[in-house]
């Protein structure tokens, strides 16, 4: 099988484009700044992957995606969105996963799981399933949160955390690292947006505690904090740990901007070493103007006040221009993409051809003659 190697231009006057310079994280080194964000596709049973998961993320390795992550894969049971949602709880979880990491590598691929708990909006229904909060005798489970305050009036009522379940979280954290890294993972990512349980202590909207992980700013990114230090020691150093955070709540009141980069000041000093940078999902009052490029801003200012953390960006970045023009100016080192895979899982492919640049790929697709 071709193996992954640096992209080369194909002729020597022409300098290599930005999105297919390597980049090394640690020991793993990506063949290219193209990553395949984490995309819930609400199709496993008791967490488990199948053979729906082997197919869809083994494409992208096929299409020389430079880094594939797994959808939002609950720690625990409780932590999972909806019923139908990959886990990490159990051990039973791991040699399906391990079937597709051992694919991706196969064919000269990367892949990491992104570890994640739903919190208030957990026990919800599949997009097309339904809609807000899964009863009980449907299969649903009482969900927790930083406050006893539901996400909107559908969604479930959430139990106040205890400092018993804090602890008990965090530890579900660093143990579905460690099967992570048994399942043959390059990458771990911490999920910390989209109103997840993580992003619920870090915003005032959600967290209205009045103890030691409510209030303060220090106060509301203690939790985050502890999973992080509580996944790096379960996590190898030499392999990359991302977080993923919503830069901000787009609501008056809420986590913003300003907030994140003093976040983001903290978590290089907590071995992280790359910043997924995104934005809302954790309160229903959320105003976003949505256009190209939308969120690149908040990558840019992070890169600009933390120049040692790496930073990817993601939203509405649709051709390869728009990507390697983010490159090109500093905004970030990474580029995620989601629903563009989805309509071209050899997008990847069709950059390199634009660029007139020779991308190593599997044998049995070197014949495309791109």
């Amino acid at each position: 099988m071709t193996q992954p190697a640096a992209s080369t231009p194909s002729t020597d006057a022409t300098p290599t484009p930005l999105l297919f310079t390597p980049l090394k994280l640690q020991s793993l080194t990506l063949p290219n700044r193209v990553v395949v964000s984490p995309m819930c596709m609400y199709s496993a049973q008791n967490g488990l992957a199948n053979d729906f998961h082997l197919t869809h993320l083994g494409q992208f390795a096929l299409g020389g995606a430079g880094l594939i992550f797994t959808e939002a894969t609950a720690v625990s049971p409780e932590g999972r969105i909806s019923p139908d949602d990959l886990g990490l709880w159990n051990d039973d979880q791991l040699v399906p996963l391990g079937h597709i990491t051992d694919f991706v590598h196969r064919y000269g691929g990367r892949i990491g799981v992104q570890l994640a708990h739903a919190g208030r909006k957990a026990s919800t229904y599949s997009p097309w399933k339904g809609r807000g909060a899964v009863p009980v005798e449907a299969g649903g489970w009482q969900v927790l949160g930083p406050s006893d305050t539901a996400y909107n009036a559908s969604f479930p009522t959430p139990s106040a955390m205890t400092l018993e379940d804090i602890r008990r979280v965090t530890a579900d954290f660093a143990a579905a690292a460690r099967r992570a890294l048994m399942a043959g993972f390059d990458a771990a990512e911490i999920h910390a947006a989209h109103g997840y349980l993580l992003h619920q202590f870090l915003s005032p909207l959600a967290n209205t505690r009045t103890d030691e992980y409510g209030g303060s700013f220090e106060n509301r990114v203690r939790f985050l904090l502890e999973v992080v230090r509580a996944v790096r020691a379960a996590w190898p150093m030499h392999l990359p740990l991302f977080v993923r955070v919503s830069a901000t709540d787009w609501a008056q009141g809420g986590w913003d901007l300003d907030q994140t980069a003093q976040l983001a000041s903290l978590l290089r000093y907590e071995a992280v070493d790359v910043l997924d940078v995104s934005s809302g999902g954790l309160t229903p009052l959320q105003h976003i103007d949505v256009e190209p490029l939308y969120q690149v801003p908040f990558a840019a200012r992070i890169k600009q006040e933390v120049p040692d953390l790496h930073v990817m960006t993601v939203g509405l970045i649709e051709t390869p221009a728009q990507a390697e023009q983010v490159l090109r100016e500093g905004a970030a080192d990474l580029i995620a993409l989601g629903r563009p895979f989805l309509r071209d899982p050899h997008w990847v492919q069709r950059a390199a051809h634009e660029f007139g640049v020779q991308l190593p790929l599997p044998d049995v697709y070197a014949r495309a003659g791109w």
